[in-house]
């Protein structure tokens, strides 16, 4: 019989493991420390099993108090993890392209990794990159007390409970978190706002432009004040200017025969991006994230590091030259990560 009950037990914490890791990821902006910090709140847990009443809180809530604990722990004496915007002015798409690997860059949330319990708009729009970004500019406190309260939707009084602080304390930290946040931009409003209905369609025709090397088609889907970051690089980029420009330079660097993949990630569909590679076929190059508004993107964030492929249970290479693998005609609706089936190098 105790047997059976703490496999049950587990069962219980285990159907919550997206859930706290997309919790852990918003606090620490990081995918691989916060799988670190989930299997620690899992342990916290079960030491304390004894100790939970379900009288006075949700399991859900009760284990969402045990891991902002330990991301604030976590969080303790760190530094923030940004994107290039957070660090330097914009630049000049000629620039050398020099890594900042002293940084610790903010990491992209493949949504394959949500689970069931988190399967909710809420928590996608909680997952957008911009907000996540944003958070990082807010002391650990705070964002705490912003994300409990904005994005899991706990009470003034569940959230004070978690923090071990009073309600007055709360609401004082949630009006100074918010504040901040409005001055980074309207990235709160996405947590209410639906996704761009043509947010597929547009990364759709950018995936097709892109593998043809047509920089007139790709320009056009760019708004005027398009942005693009490139971490770990620090350079960063504004306007559809610049970023024509810096396509430019891309595919006279590495050549035409890229292959696109679509993955979801941060609550959006985004594209792992294969290089052309004489030796190996094409080979992993980046995983892109877009802002879709109006029709346009607004924003791309290419995350530069063939290691992040691992988030995404992606191989690193294909074998093969790279236009034989899918149609560029092919929609985008009917690719499947068997796509990249081959050798992981």
């Amino acid at each position: 019989m105790a047997e059976a009950t703490a496999q049950d037990r587990d069962d219980r914490y285990e159907a919550y493991r997206g859930d706290l890791l997309a919790h852990c990821y918003r606090m620490l902006g990081s995918l691989d420390e916060a799988e670190d910090l989930v299997q620690e709140t899992l342990l916290r847990a079960w030491r304390a099993a004894d100790r939970y009443d379900p009288q006075l809180s949700s399991l859900r809530t009760w284990l969402h108090r045990i891991a902002t604990n330990a991301c604030l722990t976590a969080l303790d004496g760190r530094a923030r993890r940004p994107l290039p915007s957070g660090l330097n002015p914009a630049g000049d798409p000629s620039a050398p392209l020099i890594p900042r690997l002293d940084v610790p860059w903010l990491q992209p949330f493949p949504d394959a990794r949500l689970g069931d319990p988190a399967d909710t708009v809420q928590q996608r729009a909680g997952l957008r990159l911009a907000l996540v970004a944003a958070l990082q500019l807010l002391p650990a406190r705070q964002r705490a007390a912003l994300v409990l309260r904005e994005v899991l939707q706990l009470s003034a009084v569940e959230v004070a409970q978690a923090l071990g602080s009073s309600v007055a304390s709360v609401n004082s930290s949630l009006q100074r978190a918010r504040a901040t946040l409005r001055a980074a931009g309207p990235v709160l409003d996405e947590l209410r706002e639906p996704a761009d209905p043509d947010e597929r369609a547009v990364i759709e025709r950018y995936l097709v432009a892109f593998e043809a090397a047509d920089l007139a088609g790709l320009t056009r889907l760019l708004s005027d004040d398009v942005v693009l970051e490139m971490p770990p690089v620090a350079l960063w980029l504004v306007g559809r200017t610049h970023y024509h420009q810096f396509l430019e330079r891309v595919f006279a660097m590495r050549g035409a025969g890229w292959r696109l993949v679509p993955v979801r990630a941060n609550g959006t569909t985004a594209l792992a991006a294969y290089a052309p590679d004489p030796a190996e076929g094409v080979r992993a190059h980046s995983i892109q994230l877009f802002s879709v508004r109006g029709g346009l993107i607004r924003c791309c964030v290419t995350f530069v590091d063939p290691a992040t492929f691992h988030l995404f249970g992606l191989p690193t290479t294909i074998a093969g030259h790279a236009p034989e693998l899918v149609p560029a005609s092919t929609p985008l609706t009917s690719l499947r990560r068997t796509q990249t089936s081959g050798r992981v190098g």
